[in-house]
């Protein structure tokens, strides 16, 4: 096991299922015992926590618990903070592209949780154009296997714009 990022941060978990968020707590304490995790499981004890507490990171649910609201608030934050949006009922490509817009940093649905760890930790390691093109290439084949190798065509517009932004972004060092 290496020494993980996530260790000595503080993650903020929102998700009106309890089973998901003691999976997101299994996975992170695995990986980072030092990793500070608060959850809620409603919008309202979500607010109440953004407002406390300073987070480095926020992992939200779309759907229960009004994630695209916590998203806007999030980033809006005096120190905005970089989110996961996480689904399962809301996975599709609006969805995605609505995170994107919304200023979310990754994408993840819920059949993937078992690489929310690495995900969190590119968010902290890399800039913003590098750590979605690793989000999109580990999402793209569950899109492509949902609906179809040209899912981005509807937008495919925004997608070129998007794609070309992150492209010329470098790692952080």
């Amino acid at each position: 096991m290496h020494d993980s990022i996530l260790n000595n941060k503080t993650v903020l978990a929102v998700d009106d299922e309890p089973d998901v968020l003691q999976v997101l707590k299994d996975e992170i304490s695995s990986a980072a015992p030092g990793c500070i995790l608060k959850t809620a499981t409603s919008f309202e004890e979500a607010i109440e926590l953004l407002v406390s507490f300073s987070f480095d990171l926020a992992i939200l649910d779309i759907m229960g618990v009004r994630g695209f609201d916590l998203l806007r608030r999030a980033v809006a934050h005096p120190y905005p903070i970089p989110t996961v949006m996480l689904t399962a009922h809301a996975f599709s490509p609006e969805s995605l592209k609505k995170s994107v817009e919304l200023g979310a940093r990754a994408y993840l649905p819920k059949e993937r949780l078992g690489v929310v760890v690495p995900v969190l930790e590119d968010i902290l390691t890399y800039e913003y154009g590098p750590a979605w093109r690793r989000v999109l290439k580990l999402i793209e084949g569950v899109f492509n296997e949902n609906w179809g190798p040209y899912w981005k065509s509807p937008d495919a517009q925004f997608w070129q714009e998007f794609e070309e932004g992150i492209a010329e972004k470098s790692p952080k060092k």
